[in-house]
């Protein structure tokens, strides 16, 4: 029976993956740093909750032995754990510090501890939640841009590194969903993504058919797949675009 860690799995994406994962027979074990969020989740699918903070590497390493000691083995890690800062170059050293042990940092914690037995056994699957704004970008919240990217660059150097050793590594890169973190950007996470947002069961329904074909970029949102090619291959006009959105944005935000 697969095991399998979810990171963030109290709420939104997170507990859509347990809960997926858990239907199709895997035992789960739910982390998030809302200790009773996790404990309900995990009651539901019938796993086991850790209350913690991914942010550190003490955080990640009692995770991975937690985990150990109730899976045996971790075949399957979701680093979905993520935070979204509004703000922009002038967020405070902390914010930027804590947006990067998050969103990176934990990713790269996590992979440095599971790596040696995945490797070892020639097998492991990481699945990161990057979202579209590491594909993208994301107006209103530096911090979430880049370190989003970042998430996405480290993913894809998992997987062009040790996918001949047997790692499976894919990126779940979703526009708006409707969770907590979305309902906290207001009026202009509503004008960019409230009217393109799905559900977190439609996330997990993604990522179960790439893994079908082992499928690097999960894109619940198919339509960031044409935003990513015209970001690559006419970036200035991109960038204008996206510039008129962030001008429309200023617009609305200033008529409340």
């Amino acid at each position: 029976m697969t095991g399998v860690v979810v990171t963030g799995g109290g709420g939104g994406i997170g507990a859509a993956l347990a809960r997926r994962f858990a239907a199709d027979g895997a035992r789960v074990v739910v982390a998030d740093l809302d200790g009773d969020k996790a404990a309900e989740v995990a009651a539901e699918v019938g796993g086991t909750a850790f209350a913690g903070d991914v942010a550190s590497l003490d955080g990640v390493t009692k995770l991975i032995e937690s985990a150990r000691a109730t899976l045996g083995e971790i075949d399957v890690f979701c680093a979905n754990a993520g935070i979204a800062p509004f703000g922009g170059a002038e967020s405070g050293e902390e914010v930027w510090a804590r947006t990067w042990d998050v969103n990176v940092m934990s990713h790269v914690r996590a992979a440095n501890l599971l790596l040696p037995a995945w490797l070892e056994r020639g097998q492991g699957h990481f699945i990161a939640t990057v979202s579209a704004a590491g594909l993208l970008t994301s107006l209103g919240s530096a911090p979430y841009s880049v370190t989003k990217h970042g998430a996405l660059a480290f993913a894809e150097w998992l997987s062009a590194t040790y996918r001949h050793r047997g790692l499976t590594v894919q990126a779940i890169c979703p526009q708006g969903v409707r969770t907590a973190m979305l309902e906290s950007t207001g009026t202009a996470g509503r004008l960019l993504m409230g009217a393109s947002a799905i559900e977190p069961e439609q996330v997990a329904d993604a990522l179960f058919a790439a893994m079908e074909d082992k499928r690097f970029l999960v894109l619940p949102h198919p339509e960031v797949a044409g935003y990513y090619a015209a970001r690559a291959t006419e970036t200035d006009r991109w960038l204008g675009g996206m510039n008129k959105l962030q001008r429309k944005v200023e617009e609305a935000v200033g008529e409340l």
